[in-house]
């Protein structure tokens, strides 16, 4: 199933006939609740919802045994570009880098259970590499703006209110 491809049907379709739209469930995999004035809402079952946190766990485990490992850790370089494209255009190091901050982050988000943590990792790497890519891009994010005024001194403690 691709990301993002739902059955889909009005939020009101929910409310208006709960249980035959819940009984859609037992023909796909998630329902889409489309909502006009919010975000939309994913309907699903508990058991299917368990056994994909449960497949992201051990996913999770698999890519931190195979990065502390150097012949899994040089498969998973190799293969990185067929799962995202776009680390193509990223130096090696960065690969090295984002590949130790995407497993630290899997296994991080998986303990507690919120995996936007990695999608926003992912989101910031892709945009580094489309800097990467555009000469015009990186010279202008790595040129040199001039003296930086040096460090910035540490704010001084707010006094007290008694």
């Amino acid at each position: 199933m691709s990301v993002g491809a739902y059955d889909q049907v009005p939020f009101t379709e929910l409310l208006r006939e709960p249980s035959a739209t819940a009984g859609r469930l037992q023909d796909t995999r998630r329902l889409r609740l489309r909502r006009r004035d919010a975000e939309d809402l994913v309907l699903q079952t508990a058991e299917r919802a368990a056994r994909e946190d449960e497949v992201i766990e051990v996913s999770a485990r698999l890519l931190a045994g195979l990065v502390h490992d150097a012949e899994g850790a040089s498969i998973l370089r190799r293969v990185l570009p067929q799962a995202l494209p776009w680390v193509t255009f990223l130096p090696t190091k960065a690969i090295d880098d984002l590949v130790e901050a995407l497993v630290a982050t899997l296994q991080a988000a998986v303990s507690i259970d919120n995996l936007w943590p990695v999608s926003q990792l992912l989101v910031e790497w892709r945009h580094t590499a489309e800097i990467y890519a555009d000469p015009l891009l990186y010279t202008a994010a790595t040129r040199v703006l001039g003296d930086d005024g040096g460090p910035v001194r540490r704010p001084e403690a707010p006094e007290s209110v008694a």
